[in-house]
């Protein structure tokens, strides 16, 4: 037994989880973002890399992170920009290729979500060996905090709908802040077509057709503190659509 927890041990020592922050203005955010994410993977020792993919935001962000990285080393902030937006599909697979981790953590650069909340994602899927891990609004004590009720219904009513047609395996579908196994995420990137809002959704839906095993950790969703919102009245429209055409070709 001691050799087996030994060898567990050593494993877990291995395990490096490299953070993909697809960004586009948001040069108020990041300092923070980094700041916590630095401070919250410190402290519980975990091996890690912050890989920034700035896409040729206007208002300087990617400067922004030419200073971060002179602060913490270019070892734990590595900068991986594109000339334009090119889409977030795009973005996962562009920090892909540079992620060094055998993990991968896929959050927001806005401060909708909190890294604190890292940790928890990381030990639920050390205790299930689960292929990715999902931060859950919809479950446990999550939430959502700073939305109207026009926002929250319609994220409701996105999940609702999509629990019905599809029977995912997991209680929220349309949120950012996963932790996957480096190599489940390649795959399940590489069979994705959908964009913009759609496209979480559909990376569930997908690792369920693939028999990958999905943990839930509750979290709290804060409205984005600097810059405009993304959910607009197009990415509704978008969304009815790709979950049309989801539960078409699943």
């Amino acid at each position: 037994m001691a050799g087996s927890r030994g060898g567990k041990r050593n494993r877990e020592e291995a395990d490096k989880y490299s953070v993909l922050l697809p960004t586009y203005n948001e040069r108020e955010n990041l300092p923070l973002i980094v700041w916590l994410l630095v401070k919250y993977f410190g402290e519980s020792g975990y091996n890690y890399e912050i890989i920034v993919i700035d896409d040729g935001s206007p208002d300087g962000t990617l400067q922004i992170a030419e200073q971060l990285q002179k602060i913490y080393g270019d070892d734990k902030i590595v900068l991986r920009p594109r000339a334009k937006k090119l889409g977030l599909g795009t973005a996962y697979i562009h920090g892909i290729k540079h992620a060094t981790g055998n993990f991968i953590i896929i959050m927001d650069a806005d401060l909708s979500h909190h890294p604190k909340f890292i940790p928890e994602f990381i030990k639920k899927q050390k205790e299930g060996g689960y292929d990715l891990v999902s931060g859950t609004r919809y479950r446990g004590d999550g939430g959502v905090y700073g939305w109207d009720l026009r926002r929250k219904l319609i994220s409701r009513g996105a999940n609702f709908v999509t629990q019905v047609l599809l029977r995912p395996g997991a209680s929220d579908l349309t949120g950012s802040f996963r932790l996957y196994k480096k190599d489940v995420l390649e795959r399940l990137v590489e069979r994705c077509v959908s964009k913009g809002y759609v496209f979480q959704m559909e990376m569930i839906v997908r690792a369920r057709q693939l028999g990958y095993t999905i943990g839930e950790v509750p979290i709290s969703f804060v409205d984005r503190v600097y810059g405009e919102s993304k959910l607009g009245g197009n990415e509704i429209v978008s969304f009815l659509k790709g979950l049309l055409t989801l539960f078409a070709t699943t």
